[in-house]
């Protein structure tokens, strides 16, 4: 290994290994600041260029999680999130039935919009609801986090790794929809019966419900107009458009309002996110550049990654060392060295995903829900949520591999 290649593996250990913890002992820097500095440092060694730099970068990905993030800041601030989880739990009225309406409306949204961003509006409202009405909060948190990455899997929308992943392979909207919306529905009621069985004392003691849900103010015109936009960003996804094009037109879109200040919307824009993303590719090209002769991608067959159950395995095992968005890509550089490119970035897009549920700690969707728990006084413990993570990591990896391998 030359010198510049020892130093590349250095700097791409460092960074994945800081991006996993979080942060660096005695620094303020966080996971976009150490993603940042990885790249910058590649650059700086002269495993890259500028040039090479900027073509690492997949613009299309940042593009489309920028409009999708515009796009669920204006319904955010728009009220029309707080007015469809008030309508749908407004309609519970016994505790198994809060538990479906929670789970599938958390899930359905996160198919389409940016999961992680579903579980900031929806965890605040089943905190609330469940105070209301003198109920455990506990299984319908859990229920919130884990449905979301269990209905994020359908789309190249629902989460950070497919959007990555989306850009990358090439494969269209409808498609990988159609491979994985199955496997999202699913989880879903994976995610309904395990939390039924393991929180079983809970829905066991019948009670009429009448929860109520602060809705806050509502902007009706600006609700009908995000409405309207997010039907036509669904139309444009499966005619064949650009999702990153589109995505960043309806976005555009949402801005021109007179009754919104932009600040707001800006305010509800992850930057970090976006700033992590530009460095982890920076990171990825300089040590595909300087480390990976053919002969190590060709080692990818030697692991045995054709093998849907051996690549869903590994990248499930791989997502929860060093989160999902990492581990996706880690594995750019050797899946399309594989005999069925497309169906490899399904398993991986599946199986990354999924992986999130394993324990608390396995995706920001979860992360997002036990910080409103800790608010609210009713702490999401590691073990509560790891006795339904556990089993339903398990069998909807079983079943969605198995799935992708038919």
């Amino acid at each position: 290994m030359t010198a510049m290649g020892a130093a590349a593996l250095l700097i791409l250990v460092l960074t994945y290994a800081g991006v996993a913890i979080g942060r660096i002992p005695g620094l303020r820097l966080d996971r976009a600041g150490i993603a940042l500095l990885g790249g910058a440092v590649m650059i700086a060694i002269g495993a890259l260029d500028m040039e090479d730099a900027y073509r690492a970068i997949s613009f299309d990905t940042i593009t489309l999680l920028l409009g999708m993030m515009i796009v669920v800041a204006h319904l955010k601030v728009s009220g029309a999130f707080r007015a469809l989880g008030g309508f749908a739990i407004e309609h519970a009225h016994a505790p198994f039935m809060l538990l479906v309406m929670v789970t599938l409306l958390t899930g359905l949204l996160s198919a389409f919009l940016v999961n992680d961003a579903i579980c900031l509006v929806m965890a605040p409202i089943v905190v609330h609801v469940t105070r209301v009405i003198n109920r455990n909060p506990v299984p319908y948190l859990i229920a919130t986090a884990t449905a979301s990455n269990c209905g994020s899997v359908a789309t190249i929308t629902g989460n950070p790794q497919n959007m990555v992943i989306g850009a990358l392979s090439g494969i269209s909207y409808p498609a990988f929809s159609a491979a994985l919306a199955p496997v999202a529905a699913f989880g879903l009621i994976a995610v309904i019966v395990i939390i039924r069985i393991v929180y079983r004392a809970e829905f066991s003691r019948k009670a009429e419900l009448s929860p109520e849900v602060y809705r806050g103010r509502m902007l009706p015109g600006q609700v009908v107009k995000a409405v309207v936009v997010c039907v036509g960003l669904a139309i444009a996804f499966f005619a064949g458009v650009p999702v990153a094009k589109a995505a960043l037109i309806g976005g555009a879109i949402l801005l021109l309002t007179r009754a919104i200040k932009p600040e707001r919307i800006y305010r509800e824009i992850d930057g970090p996110l976006l700033f992590m993303f530009a460095g982890l590719f920076i990171v990825v090209a300089g040590a595909e550049k300087t480390l990976l002769t053919p002969d190590i991608v060709a080692s990818a067959k030697d692991l045995g990654l054709n093998d849907v159950w051996r690549l869903s395995g590994f990248t499930a095992v791989l997502s929860n060392i060093m989160s999902n968005v990492p581990a996706v890509l880690a594995l750019k550089p050797f899946v399309p060295g594989l005999e069925n490119p497309e169906r490899a970035w399904l398993v991986v897009a599946m199986s990354s995903t999924l992986a999130g549920n394993f324990t608390l700690l396995g995706s920001v969707a979860n992360l997002i829900v036990a910080e409103h728990a800790r608010i609210s006084g009713k702490p999401l413990g590691f073990i509560a949520f790891f006795k339904v993570g556990l089993p339903l990591t398990l069998v909807t990896l079983l079943v969605g591999t198995a799935w992708l391998a038919a």
